[in-house]
């Protein structure tokens, strides 16, 4: 724990106390349609984060990652609007179900390494989507669940802003800490060197599996965000497209840091947002930016950024 308080402090506890106070702020200097932006934006950030403990910290890529970020969104959209269960427990179901989707997946999937792994991710990720499509009676097959009713005072779009904000603040906070302990110590030494990992004793079959129901579990708590802040969910959220989606914001951020898919969701949806209001070119401006930083910026948006200020550190003795 001192350890991560140490690192904690380095990072400084002043730039990310005005980053939340910045966000907190935010409905009083920018109008509804970018409050609800940015709501949006905070739901994928908690989504592309959770992807980014398999790729940035164990050197995983999964293609199926919206598999359980469609297990949190039904299992909470399923509860709202077919039993009595209160929404705050339906909305706890979530991690719990993207948890046990991760412990059955993950077991089979861990088994395998490299592009085995990731096309084992969006087989069985395939399966999720094609039993949310085929069974009508319990998802509403094509057509999803619509009309998934939240109390009326979270339906003010301010107030939803900052009740996803404090639940994405609140998981961003564990994840921290998550990483930064002697656990994530250990996922970066699987990434880096599975050999030598293996050969000093460490389980790594076990901790990839850990870290893959980790990243389950908080996909799982993006879905039934998803669910709340639209009212609805379908079939094809839960498909392979919007799971490279999240791997672009990973990827696009810089995924070898912890503040990097947050980034990278920032610029993606701003991005598909803003830039789809003008030209409806703007994929192919997203696609051209993600070229050049992976030919010339392949620390990411994040890992430029950090370059950079070290080096004005550097220069000018600060």
């Amino acid at each position: 724990m001192k350890q991560i308080i140490a690192r904690l402090e380095s990072l400084g506890f002043a730039w990310w106390g005005i980053l939340i106070l910045l966000l907190a702020l935010l409905p009083l200097y920018m109008s509804e349609t970018y409050v609800s932006l940015f709501s949006e934006i905070l739901i994928m950030a908690l989504f592309a984060m959770s992807l980014n403990i398999l790729i940035g910290y164990l050197g995983m890529i999964s293609f199926g990652h919206a598999g359980y970020f469609g297990l949190g969104a039904y299992s909470t959209a399923i509860l709202m609007t077919k039993t009595s269960i209160s929404w705050i427990l339906a909305m706890a179901s979530a991690p719990v179900v993207a948890a046990l989707g991760g412990v059955v997946f993950g077991f089979f999937c861990v088994r395998l390494t490299r592009i085995y792994f990731a096309m084992l991710t969006f087989a069985l990720a395939q399966i999720i989507y094609t039993i949310a499509f085929q069974w009508e009676s319990l998802t509403g097959g094509d057509n999803g669940i619509v009309g998934v009713t939240f109390p009326d005072f979270l339906y003010e779009t301010n107030n939803a802003y900052y009740f996803i904000l404090i639940i994405v603040s609140v998981c961003a906070f564990f994840l921290f800490l998550i990483v930064n302990s002697p656990f994530g110590s250990t996922l970066r030494a699987i990434r880096e060197n599975p050999e030598r990992a293996e050969f000093v004793g460490i389980k790594i079959k076990a901790f990839q599996l850990i870290g893959f129901i980790v990243a389950a579990v908080f996909a799982g708590i993006a879905g039934a965000l998803f669910t709340f802040y639209n009212g609805s969910i379908f079939p094809d959220y839960l498909l392979w497209t919007r799971s490279t989606e999240a791997l672009i914001m990973c990827i696009l951020g810089g995924m070898f840091f912890f503040s990097g898919p947050a980034v990278g969701a920032l610029v993606v949806q701003w991005l598909g947002t803003v830039l789809s209001r003008h030209t409806i070119y703007w994929p192919f401006i997203l696609g051209l930016t993600l070229l050049l930083l992976v030919l010339f910026l392949r620390g990411g948006i994040v890992g430029f950024l950090t370059e950079g200020y070290s080096k004005i550190k550097a220069r000018y003795h600060l």
